[in-house]
């Protein structure tokens, strides 16, 4: 369906927040199948495992029920819950004549970004500034060329600053009648306040290891046995589960971070792991930025009219500062990602050792697999690791783990405020091998 470039909203479009716009009547996009029906979700939806309810919500929406639509929505769910893949599918199923059938030019160009309606925003910054905020509303207050809707899908808009949610309000407050915002944070806390207010919130789960694991074996074709142990060590983060199953690298680097509590022996010890932490974190962000910078800066030149006499266009230098300015923020980010990673395996290592250490969990007895459809048991991530995860147990006190877990914490917190890294790692360490004493 080819929307038109009138004013008028598409049938389907309710202002229910706002007032402005009932629902319509007509023209409707119908849904493929009933939200609630039972077997696998199929599609855009197809990749939302463990997330029916949401997807419910949405399907809603695209179908042009009574209020089930409206013209701003907030996306939640905890890191690796597929609230980006929510939010895209969102978006293609809103241009989709079909509801999101994953097949058509629509859908595929939505999903891709390369639809003209759909505005994709993932920042490679700690922040999304005003004047980024400002091109995105001005693109949002433009009627849709192709598609019913323009829709703008904003991945980290917890990472919006308040003087870009002041240039958001506006826009979100009175909005065109063709504009779907779809913002997406791990928490409704996360987002200004006044953002948060003005949107429609829509909730994702962690997906069990059930899931996960079908997903794996389905999609991926990894094997049963692969799919099991990495979505157990990912708990519920598809993306990690992923990259667990398909890459030794992977494997290798988690194993290294689990062995750090056993190498905490003194003052000295702590230091040197923290280094090794940190710049594992920094090769980590670098096979992802060298060759990526060393791209974007040929393009830049060319762009700028550098010549092969060694030309130097007017305001180069500004541009080049400018360009090598992102680039930094965009490396400190993926290695604040990859410490956040062994952060998140340390604190696995500590959770299942107070598990044992309260009774919660029999280390010596192997859980059966979480395929099947029953509930999960109490049970340890690291399995693999039991029986030296019981003689951890056994040589403290869950007082001591617990403090363990502070210190894990509490750097993650020194993080978020700009800590330098060296000296966070550096201090959770220290306190990891006092708490061990």
């Amino acid at each position: 369906m080819t929307g038109s470039t009138s004013d008028a909203a598409p049938a389907g479009v309710g202002r229910s927040d706002t007032g402005q716009t009932g629902p319509g009547q007509s023209g409707a996009v119908p849904e493929p199948d009933a939200p609630s029906a039972p077997g696998p979700l199929t599609g855009v939806w197809a990749d939302l495992v463990g997330q029916r309810d949401a997807v419910t919500a949405l399907r809603r929406a695209v179908a042009g029920g009574a209020h089930a639509m409206t013209h701003a929505w907030l996306v939640t769910g905890p890191p690796g819950s597929g609230r980006s893949n929510a939010a895209r599918a969102f978006a293609a199923a809103l241009q989709c004549p079909s509801g999101g059938c994953g097949r058509c030019r629509d859908c595929r160009s939505a999903l891709s970004g390369a639809h003209p309606d759909v505005t994709l925003v993932r920042t490679e910054k700690l922040s999304i500034g005003v004047d980024e905020v400002r091109e995105l509303v001005r693109k949002g207050a433009m009627s849709p060329t192709l598609g019913r809707y323009q829709v703008l899908v904003v991945e980290d808009a917890d990472r919006i600053t308040v003087q870009g949610a002041d240039a958001l309000l506006k826009s979100i407050e009175e909005p065109p009648a063709r504009t779907v915002w779809v913002l997406c944070a791990p928490t409704a806390d996360d987002v200004i306040v006044t953002i948060r207010s003005r949107c429609r919130r829509v909730g994702m789960r962690t997906p069990g290891d059930a899931d996960v694991v079908r997903l794996l074996v389905e999609r991926d074709g990894v094997d049963p046995a692969m799919a099991e142990s990495a979505a157990r060590a990912a708990q519920g983060h598809i993306g990690r589960a992923k990259a667990l199953a398909r890459s030794e690298e992977a494997r290798v680097a988690r194993g290294a971070v689990l062995r750090v509590p056993a190498r905490l022996t003194d003052l000295g010890a702590a230091l040197s792991i923290a280094a090794e932490l940190v710049d594992g974190a920094a090769a980590e962000a670098r096979k992802v930025t060298d060759e990526l910078d060393d791209r974007e800066k040929k393009e830049l030149q060319e762009a700028l009219g550098y010549g092969a006499r060694g030309a130097r266009p007017r305001n180069a230098a500004a541009a080049l500062r400018s360009l090598a300015d992102q680039q930094a923020a965009r490396a400190k980010r993926l290695r604040r990602d990859a410490l956040d990673r062994s952060l998140t395996e340390l604190t696995t290592w500590y959770r299942d050792v107070l598990a044992v250490q309260t009774g919660a969990v029999d280390p010596g007895q192997v859980p059966p697999s979480s395929a099947g459809g029953s509930a999960p048991e109490p049970r340890l991530i690291n399995v693999d690791m039991h029986e030296k995860v019981r003689v951890a147990a056994a040589a403290s006190t869950p007082e001591r783990t617990l403090a363990c877990i502070d210190a894990i914490l509490a750097c993650r917190e020194a993080l978020e405020h700009n800590v330098g890294e060296v000296l966070a790692v550096e201090a959770m360490l220290v306190r990891l091998v006092g708490a061990a004493r």
